[in-house]
C-alpha cells in the first residue's frame, strides 16, 4: 500500500452447498475490494451463484478442517484487511459503513464482532447474543488459522490490541428444524472430536449436565424466553448439542472424526 492510497479490504467466505443463503450473504458484502468464496466441494448451485454475484471463488474439496480452509485463503488474499464472513451471515448497511470506517484507520488490530440472531423464520430480538469471535485482522499480521472447529487465528505479533465492531452482523442460524437438527448433529461430533484431543470424559450424566447448564443460561439469563417459540426451539438446540457431546464421547469415542463440515 502507497502512502496516498486507501487501505483495501478483502472479505472472505467459506461456503459448502450454502445456494440457500450465498447471494444475500454476498450483496450485503459488495462493497469489498475483493469478495473471496473458499469452497469445499458445492455440489448444489453455490459456486455458479457466487460467480453470479461476481467474486472470486477457489475450491479446496479436500477438506482438512475450518481452520485449514481459512489458512487456505490467505494465499489469495489482496486486500491490506481480512474480514471473514460466514455464509449466513448478512451485513447490514450499518454494520458495513462501520467496518468501512474501521479499514479507512489503518490500525494494526484485531476487531471481534457480535451477532443479531434470526432463526427458524424470525429475530430473536430480546436475545442476549454476547459471545464475540475475532473477525477482522490486517494482512500483514495473520499467519494462519488452528483448529477444525472455533478455529483461532495465529498471529505474528503478540500483544495486538483487540476491539469491538458496535453494529452487529445478523446471523440467519437454524432456518428450519431440519436444519437445526444437522447442525446440532455436526457440531456435536465435531465438539466431541476436538474433547479428545484434551482428554476430557463423556457420558450420559456429564451430557445432561452441560445440557442443563447451557438452556438454563441462554432461555433464561440471556432471554431467549421473551422470543417465543422460535426462542425455545433456538435455545433447546443449543441444550441438546452440548448434551450429545458428551454422549458421543463416551459411546462414539472409537469413531468419533474431525472430518465432518459443518
Amino acid at each position: 500500500m502507497t502512502q496516498d492510497a486507501r487501505p483495501t479490504l478483502t472479505v472472505v467466505v467459506l461456503t459448502l452447498n450454502e445456494e440457500h443463503c450465498i447471494e444475500q450473504c454476498l450483496k450485503s458484502a459488495a462493497f469489498a475490494d475483493q469478495l473471496l468464496v473458499i469452497d469445499s466441494g458445492s455440489t448444489d448451485a453455490t459456486v455458479a451463484l457466487v460467480q453470479g454475484q461476481g467474486a472470486e471463488v477457489q475450491v479446496y474439496a479436500d477438506w482438512r478442517g475450518f481452520g485449514v480452509q481459512r489458512t487456505r485463503a490467505l494465499q489469495h488474499v489482496r486486500g491490506d484487511y481480512i474480514f471473514f464472513l460466514d455464509a449466513d451471515e448478512v451485513m447490514t448497511p450499518a454494520f458495513a459503513q462501520e467496518l468501512k470506517a474501521v479499514v479507512a484507520t489503518e490500525e494494526k488490530a484485531v476487531w471481534k464482532i457480535r451477532w443479531r440472531i434470526v432463526a427458524f423464520g424470525q429475530e430473536l430480538r430480546y436475545f442476549r447474543a454476547t459471545t464475540e469471535v475475532e473477525r477482522l485482522f490486517r494482512r500483514d499480521q495473520l499467519q494462519e488459522y488452528t483448529g477444525v472447529v472455533h478455529e483461532e487465528a495465529v498471529l505474528r505479533e503478540k500483544n495486538v490490541p483487540r476491539h469491538s465492531i458496535c453494529e452487529p452482523l445478523l446471523h440467519h442460524t437454524r432456518p428450519s428444524v431440519r436444519a437445526g437438527l444437522e447442525k446440532m448433529t455436526q457440531y456435536a461430533i465435531l465438539g466431541a472430536a476436538k474433547r479428545i484431543e484434551l482428554n476430557k470424559k463423556g457420558g450420559v450424566i456429564r451430557g445432561l449436565a452441560a445440557g442443563m447448564v447451557m438452556f438454563v443460561r441462554f432461555y433464561f439469563f440471556r432471554l431467549g424466553f421473551l422470543c417465543g417459540g422460535a426462542g425455545f426451539l433456538y435455545c433447546f438446540f443449543v441444550a441438546l448439542e452440548a448434551f450429545f457431546r458428551y454422549a458421543a464421547l463416551q459411546f462414539d469415542r472409537e469413531a468419533l472424526t474431525d472430518e465432518i463440515r459443518r
